[in-house]
């Protein structure tokens, strides 16, 4: 039986870097408003070209590809932004 869309859950677009591992990958960091929880998502640099690969305020992801975030801190940072995203965009908005 196929996943109920109900149970995905919105994050919002907190951090986004460049690994220093390899080049060309961007990180992209995406968190629940309470800063909880968060995505990972890496990208390479090439694949940001044309309106198909657009990065958007926001993403829907399955439950089970959140993980926790550690410090509290850090939980701080990721709720301020994901509350400030939320606030001044649409999920679909480019970033």
């Amino acid at each position: 039986m196929p996943d109920d869309p109900d149970d995905d859950v919105r994050v919002w677009l907190v951090e986004r870097t460049y690994s220093d591992d390899e080049q060309n990958l961007i990180i992209l960091i995406y968190a629940t408003p309470d800063g909880e929880r968060y995505f990972r998502k890496e990208r390479a640099l090439t694949s940001f070209t044309g309106p198909a690969r657009e990065t958007t305020a926001a993403v829907t992801v399955d439950p089970g590809n959140l993980g926790s975030v550690d410090t509290a801190d850090q939980r701080e940072q990721y709720a301020t932004e994901a509350q400030r995203m939320a606030k001044i965009h649409d999920p679909d908005d480019p970033i």
